[in-house]
């Protein structure tokens, strides 16, 4: 990858809209900016200023534009960045980046204003994951955790771990070079300690996944029940939109059906199933089967029953799910049919009682989703794990501290104790970026919008 081009993308969403940003960064991306550039001299202009003026193709106008002008080391890539915003015709733009591209500039690949940030030193590599994480967000909490990752505190908790261990590492290495004297430099009991503590901390990161990556993804939610109790026109009434086809025919639905509702700054993805029954019906035996996959999934599952099932019958569907270990709630559908002796005795059960066609019970059943899954009361501000490739380096770091703790105090591996510590800084480095290959960063950055 050539880091000394001029690289040019549409850094707004494709389509028609009101403005267009174009963006070039790179050594010459100012002067190229400035040859097509009808106004002042971008050249002689200070860092961070608008310029209004007209963008031409030689005598042909092509728009009125605003450039803004960000010098080295003053911007997002630390390199020389312009950004002109122009009319968001889609002729307009296509006919700037490819005015630019003439004058010398190349099209930026997926990622690549990004990977050049990280490149040249703006951030390290899981801040540079997190900017991906904070533009897919679409919640309060997603967008606070990845806002906790990219302003550094995650990046900076690996950084104190790694040097304190880089510290040991290299008090082992001048041990090595003096193995024939027989001193130790590195505290055994010290480095026990230091082991131990780092241990702990990874141990709360790794746990802190299955949270983050809940509240990065969404709660997936299960709504699962026999044919035609009401499941299509829950999800229909909970996300306000005729979703899913409701028939009376029972095993309408046929596939799952997902979606996604944000309650109280949280984000549900509501898998609508297959109704539970033995079918002779191939096609429809393939979608319970589906069902029961995607209860074993999920965060919680919403399972549905109405006034058909008899007391015994929805105790005996209790007893099956709690085999599952999954938490979970029975709704008693269309409970605007239920007598008052009916209400009281199904009460027994725990049921929450809704009517999904009139939409009653709706609200109380966000709130009781919210209290279930326990979200809303998470400090985002803590370190969060979202990202498996970091849960798996921390796992490798683990096991490689794990073998420290095994060889502390025997004397005869100062070696392998040392290997297991580099180890371990290796698995760190991956994180951080500290430690890259070509096909690491490819696999990440293309993953990106172009344009950023």
């Amino acid at each position: 990858m050539n880091n000394q081009d001029t690289i040019i993308a549409l850094s707004t969403p494709p389509g028609s809209g009101a403005i267009g940003v174009i963006r070039l960064s790179g050594p010459d991306a100012i002067n190229l900016a400035n040859q097509v550039f009808a106004g002042k001299d971008l050249e002689k202009q200070e860092s961070h200023t608008l310029h209004f003026g007209l963008l031409k193709d030689g005598d042909q106008l092509v728009d009125e534009v605003v450039a803004g002008i960000f010098v080295a080391p003053k911007s997002y890539t630390k390199e020389n960045v312009v950004e002109i915003s122009c009319h968001g015709s889609n002729y307009i733009i296509e006919q700037i980046i490819n005015l630019l591209i003439s004058k010398g500039a190349r099209a930026a690949k997926p990622g690549e204003f990004t990977l050049r940030a990280f490149l040249n030193g703006a951030f390290d590599l899981s801040q540079a994951e997190a900017v991906a994480d904070l533009i897919a967000s679409n919640s309060k909490a997603s967008h606070d955790v990845a806002m906790q990752q990219m302003r550094g505190g995650f990046a900076n908790e690996l950084k104190a771990l790694r040097e304190q261990l880089i510290h040991f590492a290299s008090m082992i290495e001048l041990e090595l070079d003096f193995a024939e004297e027989d001193v130790e430099f590195a505290n055994r009991d010290q480095l026990q300690a230091l082991v131990k503590k780092i241990s702990h901390v990874l141990s709360r990161l790794i746990s802190s996944f299955e949270m983050g990556n809940v509240i990065k993804n969404g709660v997936p939610i299960v709504i699962a029940g026999k044919p035609n109790v009401g499941k299509s026109t829950l999800l229909n009434a909970l996300l306000n939109e005729e979703r899913a086809i409701v028939s009376d025919i029972a095993g309408t639905t046929r596939d799952t059906i997902e979606d996604e509702l944000n309650i109280g700054g949280i984000i549900f993805r509501f898998i609508d199933t297959a109704g539970i029954r033995d079918t002779a019906d191939i096609i429809e035996a393939l979608g319970v089967e589906r069902t029961l996959e995607k209860m074993k999934l999920a965060k919680l599952i919403i399972y549905m029953a109405d006034l058909a099932q008899t007391e015994a019958e929805i105790e005996e569907q209790v007893r099956g799910l709690e085999k599952l270990e999954i938490p979970f709630l029975i709704l008693l559908n269309k409970a605007d049919l239920l007598s008052e002796q009916q209400r009281i005795a199904f009460a027994k059960l725990n049921v929450v009682f809704i009517s999904a066609r009139d939409k009653q019970g709706i609200e109380e059943l966000k709130t009781t989703l919210l209290e279930q899954v326990n979200l809303h009361h998470i400090n985002t501000s803590e370190t969060m794990i979202t990202n498996i490739r970091h849960v798996e380096a921390l796992k490798q770091t683990e096991n490689a501290l794990q073998r420290v703790l095994v060889n502390v105090h025997n004397p005869v591996t100062s070696d392998f104790l040392a290997m297991d510590i580099k180890q371990a800084l290796h698995y760190l480095g991956e994180i951080t970026g500290t430690v890259t290959t070509d096909d690491l960063l490819e696999n990440i950055f293309t993953k990106f919008c172009i344009g950023k």
